[in-house]
């Protein structure tokens, strides 16, 4: 009887058991329960970015961009200024393979825009660099600042005085600084008469990535300085790490200026691939930039037999 007892409390207990899992099972609806809905968004945020001149791991003083906040101006200048400085406010921006070249202790004691010419005032550790390095200071600071669309050239005073010459090379300076003072300069001259100085840019490959160096030739080359930039880009050899796409059977068959707009004429030389009539973006990149420092225009119009295949803009490459 006891044992008959036991067995039936174990079934039931079974039974109810069975119950409540089955229960559990069943989907239930609170009516107090509102369905969440899950909805993600996606924010899109215009990142700026802006042209600084930095020091490559080559020591060639080379063009890279950095994130900036500020929009132009004085704001702009103040902010690659600071991220060129070792150490600086905003050297957290610098790309791999690059390293600022002002000193760490350098204060920016005033900084003012006014007629396209932008005055820079900073304190002497400015100047405390190895002498070697003295003049890419120098270029590094002038290509950057007048890659700001407000500034054409630069006043530097180191602690309220105008720097003239440079103290460890002895380096003259003009008084007004903008891109005639050249940068990477590379001196090929067989006389003191007739000097000429082009300048060109290469690329420079870091891990896989491409960057563009700037190399100013100083000669007696009396030739059209197109004529000279696209000769150096199709020279095969490259020079110290520094290279170019350009095809060197490419020939430029003319050129011409019309207002702001330099018109460059080639035959299908140039083109990476002739079925889709497509140029390297590297090819025009060195072309178009090297005209820009060396011509005063805003546009660059590329033809192919006298039909045009595109172009780029001073703006858009800045």
């Amino acid at each position: 009887m006891l044992k008959r007892m036991s067995m039936k409390k174990i079934l039931t207990s079974s039974i109810v058991l069975l119950i409540v899992f089955l229960v559990y099972l069943i989907p239930r609806e609170s009516p107090d329960t509102t369905p969440i809905k899950t909805t993600v968004e996606y924010v899109n945020q215009d990142i700026k970015t802006h042209t600084i001149y930095l020091l490559d791991n080559n020591n060639y003083v080379s063009k890279t961009s950095i994130k900036v906040a500020s929009d132009g101006g004085e704001e702009l200048a103040r902010e690659l200024l600071e991220a060129m400085i070792e150490e600086g406010k905003n050297s957290d921006q610098i790309p791999n393979g690059f390293r600022p070249v002002i000193p760490s202790a350098t204060q920016i004691h005033a900084l003012e825009i006014k007629e396209n010419t932008l005055k820079l005032d900073v304190s002497k550790e400015f100047l405390q660099v190895a002498k070697d390095l003295e003049e890419s200071l120098i270029e590094a600071v002038i290509y950057t600042l007048t890659s700001i669309e407000e500034v054409k050239n630069v006043l530097l005073y180191i602690d309220g005085v105008l720097l003239t010459e440079l103290p460890q090379t002895h380096i003259h300076l003009p008084a007004t600084l903008n891109r005639e003072i050249g940068i990477n300069k590379d001196y090929h001259l067989t006389s003191t008469k007739g000097i000429t100085s082009t300048t060109v840019y290469y690329i420079h490959k870091y891990n896989d990535d491409y960057f563009y160096t700037p190399v100013t030739t100083i000669s007696n080359d009396p030739r059209e300085k197109i004529e000279i930039i696209i000769d150096q880009l199709e020279s095969s050899a490259t020079k110290d790490n520094l290279m170019s796409f350009l095809n060197s059977s490419t020939n430029l068959l003319e050129y011409a200026i019309q207002d702001n707009q330099m018109i460059v004429c080639f035959d299908e030389g140039i083109f990476n691939d002739f079925e889709v009539k497509d140029i390297l973006e590297e090819v025009l990149y060195t072309i178009s930039l090297s005209i820009y420092d060396n011509y005063p225009v805003e546009e660059v119009l590329f033809e192919v037999n006298g039909e045009e295949i595109t172009k780029t803009q001073l703006k858009a490459l800045e």
